[in-house]
């Protein structure tokens, strides 16, 4: 389904089904990111590490990202398949899921809440059939009760599990890339992914929740940052300014703004796409971005959201500005240095195209010497016109008619 977040996708293949299930992770998780920003500010202020340390207002970390978070997202979820009444049967199914998991459980809301609410409407369009009138009321209330204990228990003793172990799995896995410093390696499947618009599936989907456990091991996380780093677009943004194709240069100083200030990346997905070799650039600059990160030790305490500079400074744990920078200052660097070289620095783009229509406008020389020539054949027309007429003018006259009707 489409959302004001996320795009109407079009057509039944492979590719767009992967897009219209990014949508419904997407949907789930964009309505909510001020409370996520809630929730990052107050991280990074008040914990023990942060820029305003305070004991009694860093209690809020905890219940805010292990419980509220969870049951907004199972309940936006729930409210997207079955509106209201599924929005309420979803945070209730989501409590189950939060208390049969230690971690912070979005993947598990994002799961149990709009199935519950599947599961509601369902019943609903069974029972509305069958109740009685005066009964609707009564009935509704007692199937989304029934239904949201019933989910809630599956939660607690199965869903929240299996959640719990595929986290553990997976952050084991990103452990390992970060030990043996592979981490980079990342870029290589998040870079086209995000081109195909699933930039808010991977970071809210996949990398949010395990940066989510980490920060709170941790204090900070740099899976915040896999995806979410504005340099690789920046970069790629700056090379088509300089090298791209003359027709496209006048846009690209908006996007750049759109993209790093705004935080809005899709805005250069379209320019990789129209030069799908360009895909090497931000690959190159994000897996440089990220190797930066890992070499500086920086993480940020939230995810930023939008990716815009302005997010990221404002989930820099106290202490980390040198190393956020850093990584993307390099991203921004090594991805317009590969797309400047991509694009034949202003040589093999589509200049190609224009160079006729820069050829085809004559120089001065060449208009004064077309001038003349053509002032000279004009004039000669003129002389050979004037002699017809006075030789052969009645056939000139009579050729006039004979002209007008073909």
């Amino acid at each position: 389904m489409a959302t004001p977040y996320t795009p109407t996708v079009h057509g039944t293949g492979v590719r767009a089904t992967i897009q219209r299930f990014g949508g419904h992770l997407a949907g789930m998780i964009m309505p909510n990111i001020g409370a996520f920003i809630a929730w990052g500010l107050i991280t990074a202020l008040f914990i023990p590490t942060g820029w305003m340390p305070n004991k009694a207002l860093a209690e809020l970390v905890d219940p805010i990202i292990k419980v509220l978070l969870p049951v907004l997202i199972g309940y936006t979820g729930g409210r997207m398949v079955h509106a209201q009444r599924g929005a309420v049967v979803g945070a209730v199914a989501t409590m189950g899921v939060v208390v049969g998991a230690d971690v912070p459980m979005f993947l598990g809301a994002m799961i149990i809440g709009p199935l519950a609410a599947l599961i509601l409407k369902y019943v609903d369009r069974f029972t509305s059939e069958r109740t009685r009138a005066g009964f609707e009321m009564l009935v509704d209330n007692f199937t989304a009760g029934i239904v949201g204990a019933v989910t809630a228990i599956a939660g607690v003793l199965a869903i929240g599990p299996v959640v719990e172990k595929f986290t553990d799995v997976a952050g084991s896995g990103v452990e390992w890339l970060i030990a043996h410093s592979l981490l980079p390696i990342a870029s290589v499947i998040i870079e086209p992914a995000k081109v195909l618009f699933l930039n808010n599936a991977i970071n809210h989907g996949v990398l949010g929740p395990l940066g989510v456990a980490e920060s709170v091991k941790h204090g900070k996380s740099i899976l915040f940052m896999l995806e979410s780093n504005p340099g690789p677009g920046l970069g790629l943004l700056i090379a088509y300014l300089l090298f791209g194709p003359r027709s496209l240069r006048p846009s690209t100083p908006a996007a750049m703004i759109i993209h790093f200030f705004g935080g809005i990346h899709e805005i250069y997905f379209p320019y990789v796409l129209m030069k799908p070799r360009l895909i090497l650039a931000v690959v190159a600059g994000g897996a440089s971005g990220v190797l930066t990160f890992l070499v500086t030790g920086a993480g940020l305490v939230a995810t930023p959201s939008p990716g815009s500079i302005f997010a990221y400074m404002a989930v820099t744990p106290k202490g980390g500005w040198f190393g956020v920078i850093a990584g993307i200052v390099v991203a921004t660097a090594v991805s317009f240095a590969v797309a400047a070289a991509l694009l034949g620095f202003g040589r093999a783009n589509g200049d190609k195209a224009d160079d006729p229509a820069q050829n085809a406008i004559p120089h001065d020389t060449d208009d004064t010497t077309t001038t003349t020539s053509t002032s000279t054949s004009t004039s000669t027309s003129t002389s050979t016109n004037d002699d017809n007429r006075d030789t052969t003018g009645e056939t000139a006259a009579g050729s006039v008619p004979a002209t007008k009707e073909a």
